[in-house]
């Protein structure tokens, strides 16, 4: 642009005129380099620097009114100051004067679009500028109002776009969420009826197994409380299935309880069962490349929940049916009628028809507990015995269906309990359930003559007691232990001191009914030998063989002798 003087205003006419079109070009060339500016910042920068080629006057601030005030822009002006930034505010949007230090006029031009004030554009001279000068100075303020309008139209349309942009990315951002929480409440929905299917369908714990697997694709270990395995879906399943070891496994628990959360132990993401407190068993997930996600998790956790309903279901059916049971067989021991019994058995699932015998048990040390009931139960299931079973005087009764098998049943208990110091008493049959009380009592009776026999711990059937038979249970043995003593004493007291075997040889001359040829066989002795142990018999025990009271009575005590297993 042309530059303006103090002694332009008195130059001749005709260069004045050529000047003023300059300067009105130069403002027409600067007015559409300010439309085309990025923004405000740099209109009003262009318009602060075009000042001083309009004349002696020098820009001082130029100002922006935006939501929150006046603020001068751009803010680094070197001749702004905070004085004159308070003069122009208190203009209220009109042109006016400003004082400026060392300057004789200063003065304040509004930026109007429309009829609001966009800002302001400060400038002073040394003096009073000529009506020329001040006519490109207004000029120069309508072009910069001019462009400020448009700049601040672009930065509201930019300002719109982006917002425009920021709501459909926020929009598309929403419909990503929606469309993933849509995504995940299918999921949980269809892992919920899986689940809930399986438990209704009365699919029990492989069911819920089986639809876990389906819905995960992984897998699936279900273990109770102490590690055994309930049920398995899904390829690999172990075989055999490893039993871990007590101690770190309830550790396990521990610490799967403590997180609240499924814990990763190797290749198995695991998550209990809970119950009101208790822990009533595991499900776990086989991934050994650990990829499972937060779905997978999910359908775990359910899982557990669904689980934890079906196992408490179970104990409370096992419960209820134990208690029945109970009941059902301390009404058979104290007498109930026929019908009843009957039906009462065929509600828990066991057949009362039939020949049935009462047993029995007790182990040294361990009293009738629910724990030792359970593992009377568990070894005539094991020995496929069907029976009702029930705790009764600190002892372990069982109704067993048919002849059991006693001696197998003692092993069984021993094992269960991981010692053999227990005893068994067997009753005789019955064949009608009045019948149960008489066989309880002949149980009774069987395994007390164990308990006080010289071999307390095994077993001992009703059919087996002998004279013992005419005992009851708890009665006195006294006198019949003096029997025997008051025949076989001298006897026993003789094998004792001699090592000798004269009651046994006795005892088997009887039972063989006095015949030397099969007693001898019996013994494996020669009939010499057998002849003068026999005269022996006599020596020492007073008696004569032959005589028919004194026989009888030898012959019973010898019975009895057997039947306590060698004692007294």
């Amino acid at each position: 642009m042309a530059t303006t003087s103090g002694t332009a205003c008195r130059s001749p006419r005709n260069s004045w005129g050529r000047e003023h079109l300059a300067n009105l070009y130069s403002l027409f060339v600067l007015s559409m380099i300010m439309n085309d500016a990025p923004d405000e910042n740099d209109v009003l920068t262009r318009a602060l620097t075009a000042v001083g080629t309009l004349g002696p006057c020098r820009a001082e601030a130029a100002y922006l009114t935006l939501d929150n005030g006046l603020t001068r822009t751009p803010a680094d002006w070197p001749q702004a100051t905070p004085h004159l930034d308070a003069q122009v505010r208190r203009l209220g949007g009109q042109d006016g004067p400003v004082t400026v230090p060392d300057r004789e006029w200063g003065w304040s031009l509004a930026l109007h679009s429309t009829a609001n004030a966009i800002g302001y554009l400060v400038v002073s001279a040394p003096s009073q500028p000529t009506g020329d000068e001040y006519f490109l100075l207004r000029v120069l303020a309508q072009q910069t109002a001019a462009a400020l309008t448009q700049a601040l139209a672009r930065r509201t349309e930019r300002d719109r776009n982006q917002q425009l942009r920021r709501l459909s990315e926020d929009r598309a951002a929403t419909n990503a969420r929606l469309t993933t929480s849509v995504s995940e409440l299918e999921h949980q929905r269809s892992v919920h009826e899986m689940l809930s299917d399986a438990s209704a369908n009365d699919d029990g714990v492989q069911g819920i197994a089986g639809a876990l697997h389906r819905l995960t694709g992984y897998p699936v270990a279900i273990e109770d409380r102490f590690g055994n395995l309930r049920a398995w879906a899904g390829p690999g399943r172990p075989d055999p299935y490893p039993k871990p070891e007590a101690t770190p496994h309830e550790e396990l628990l521990q610490d799967a309880a403590r997180r609240l959360r499924p814990v990763r132990v190797a290749e198995r993401v695991i998550a209990l069962a809970w119950h009101r407190g208790e822990v009533l068993g595991t499900v776990a997930l086989i991934d050994p490349e650990a990829s499972t996600g937060e779905q997978e998790q999910f359908a775990l956790d359910h899982a557990c929940t669904v689980l934890a309903l079906e196992l408490a279901h179970l104990r409370n059916l096992a419960e209820v049916e134990l208690r029945l049971r109970r009941e059902l067989v301390d009404d058979l021991i104290t007498g109930t009628d026929d019908e009843s019994a009957y039906a009462r058995a065929a509600a828990v699932g066991h057949d009362l028809h039939g020949p049935h015998y009462l047993a029995a048990v007790q182990w040294v040390g361990r009293p009738a507990d629910d724990t030792f009931v359970h593992a009377v139960g568990r070894s005539a299931a094991g020995l496929r015995m069907r029976s009702l079973l029930a705790r009764r005087s600190g002892m372990a009764v069982l109704v067993l269906q048919g002849r059991p098998r006693a001696k197998a049943l003692h092993e069984a208990v021993g094992r269960e309990l991981g010692s053999p110091t227990g005893s068994i008493g067997v009753g005789g049959r019955c064949d009608t359930p009045s019948e149960i009380p008489r066989s309880f009592q002949e149980a009774l009776r069987a395994l007390e003559v164990r308990q006080r026999s010289q071999s307390p711990h095994g077993t001992t059937t009703f059919d087996e007691l002998g004279l013992y038979r005419i005992l009851g249970p708890g009665g006195s043995y006294r006198d019949v232990e003096q029997f025997v003593r008051e025949w076989l004493g001298p006897l026993l007291d003789y094998d004792a001191a001699h090592h000798s075997d004269l009651v046994q040889t006795l005892s088997q001359y009887f039972e063989c009914g006095g015949n030397y040829d099969a007693t001898a066989a019996a013994l494996a002795v020669h009939r010499s030998t057998l002849r003068y142990r026999l005269q022996r018999i006599r020596e020492v025990a007073g008696s004569d063989l032959g005589d028919v009271d004194s026989r009888l009575n030898m012959h019973v005590a010898t019975r009895v002798w057997n039947v306590l297993g060698g004692r007294p």
